[in-house]
C-alpha cells in the first residue's frame, strides 16, 4: 500500500455528488462498503493480481445506504492484491456457501505496488482533485 496525500483529504461531499462525480472518472464503490464507511476504487491493472486506487470515506452525516449521506474523504492510497489462479482450496463440496465463494482468496492483500503505476494513481488523483475542487 501506498498512501497517497491530497488535498481533498478531509473534505465533506454527499455521497450521491461524489459518485456523480467520479463515476464517469472510472471509479466505483467498492464492494467492502459498510454503514459508516466505504472505497472509491478505480482499477488501475489486473494483468498479476489487482492494483487500485483507492479513495476512503466515512460517513459523517447519515448511513451510506440512505439517502442525503455526507461522507468525508480519507487519505487515497494504491493497493496492490495478488490472488492464487484457480479456484479456493477450501470451497467445499455440497456446501451452499462454495456455489458463492468458489474464487480464491487473495495470496497477498497488500502486495507491492508495481513502479510502473505508481504515477499513473498520481496522474489520476490529480484528476479526481481537479474534478472535486472545482466544484
Amino acid at each position: 500500500m501506498i498512501s497517497l496525500s491530497s488535498s481533498i483529504t478531509g473534505e465533506h461531499f454527499q455521497l450521491y455528488k461524489l459518485e456523480q462525480e467520479l463515476k464517469p472518472l472510472g471509479f466505483m464503490i467498492g464492494s467492502n462498503w459498510d454503514y459508516d464507511h466505504g472505497y472509491f476504487d478505480f482499477k488501475i491493472d489486473d494483468r498479476v493480481g489487482y492494483q487500485f486506487l483507492r479513495i476512503p470515506f466515512v460517513a459523517v452525516d447519515g448511513q451510506l445506504d440512505t439517502g442525503g449521506a455526507t461522507v468525508e474523504i480519507q487519505e487515497p492510497f494504491l493497493l496492490s492484491h495478488k490472488y492464487q489462479r484457480g479456484l479456493d482450496d477450501h470451497a467445499m463440496i455440497g456446501n451452499i456457501s462454495a456455489s458463492f465463494n468458489q474464487f480464491s482468496e487473495p495470496v497477498d492483500k497488500d502486495a507491492s505496488f508495481p513502479e510502473e503505476y505508481v504515477q499513473v494513481g498520481k496522474n489520476l488523483l490529480k484528476e479526481v482533485e481537479s474534478k472535486l475542487l472545482a466544484n
